[in-house]
């Protein structure tokens, strides 16, 4: 980073976010506490490794700003107008994320000393701030919420994966063993999957599977639970369901998967699939391993007795 010439245009600089509604009579003398700095593209100005003393405001250019690692995808970009280090100016620890530029990029930095003098010099500028912490702070609250909800999310079907339906069991069983409720797990298999993705190509399989995904999903309760457990396998838990009520879900689901001869797809016409259903119901101290052993069990005699059934 070196010293850049920049001429402070007043009007253009009351756009602004950090500097909204400042008086002009102010507003210069502000600007002098500020330094112009030039940064060079891949130039990095924030790192977790280093403390950071400054505030800095971008008014010419663009920044990415990365968690983690470089190698990895950048969080977010900042454009002119947009402030960067403000957490760290403010609580002058290291900064919880990396800030590049993307490329040739001019800022204004301010250096943390120069705090209390503006809070006496502007009210109004430490407000505009404060309102970009919180910002900030919603922003990372965004991004905690989708990189968990992403966590928890199969990316081709979007049912949950195997990770949330360890937390959603963990929940569920206490809680229905708590109400003194039953709960069931239906184990599905997506019969002759091998032979579909031979016939009509990966691609093809894909789509089939996310065709049981939707036709599955759009027919259960809020509160339950489907899952892709792997490959062409989805379990459903179903809390508050005994095996009976569970046996009639299961049977509706499998006969309207078997309804659907086939689909329109982005491949063309496709046909369409039928399911193999195993079904436990939670006994007494099951762990998630045990009463998915018995869904299992069930499953396989279903696909015994010629598949497109229930068993259990």
């Amino acid at each position: 980073m070196k010293p850049a010439h920049w001429q402070a245009d007043l009007q253009q600089v009351q756009q602004l976010r950090l500097f909204h509604n400042v008086a002009t009579s102010s507003l210069d003398q502000l600007l002098r506490e500020f330094r112009a700095c030039e940064l060079e593209a891949g130039e990095v100005l924030l790192s977790p490794f280093n403390r950071n003393q400054h505030l800095y405001l971008l008014i010419e250019g663009q920044l990415r700003v990365y968690l983690g690692s470089l190698d990895n995808q950048a969080v977010s970009t900042l454009e002119v107008g947009d402030c960067a280090g403000e957490i760290s100016f403010i609580d002058n620890e290291h900064p919880s994320a990396y800030v590049v530029a993307e490329r040739p990029s001019i800022v204004l930095r301010l250096h943390r000393e120069s705090l209390v003098a503006l809070f006496q010099q502007s009210p109004q500028m430490m407000q505009n701030l404060l309102e970009l912490l919180c910002d900030r702070v919603r922003q990372g609250n965004r991004q905690i919420l989708d990189s968990e909800q992403n966590a928890n999310v199969d990316t081709l079907t979007g049912c949950f994966n195997r990770r949330w339906l360890e937390h959603v069991f963990e929940r569920e069983s206490t809680r229905c063993a708590f109400n003194d409720e039953p709960m069931s797990l239906l184990m599905l298999d997506v019969d002759h999957f091998k032979a579909y993705n031979d016939q009509h190509g990966h691609l093809a399989g894909d789509y089939a599977l996310c065709l049981v995904a939707h036709t599955l999903s759009s027919q259960l309760r809020p509160k339950d639970s489907l899952i892709r457990f792997g490959g062409e396998e989805f379990v459903i838990l179903l809390p508050e369901i005994a095996d009976e009520a569970a046996r009639g879900i299961g049977e509706r689901l499998r006969i309207s998967l078997e309804q659907i001869a086939s689909f329109y797809s982005p491949v063309g016409v496709l046909p369409g699939v039928t399911i193999s259903i195993g079904l436990a119901q939670m006994q007494h101290k099951d762990s998630l391993q045990s009463l998915i052993a018995r869904a299992d069990a069930a499953l396989y005699q279903a696909k015994q007795q010629g598949r497109n059934c229930l068993c259990g």
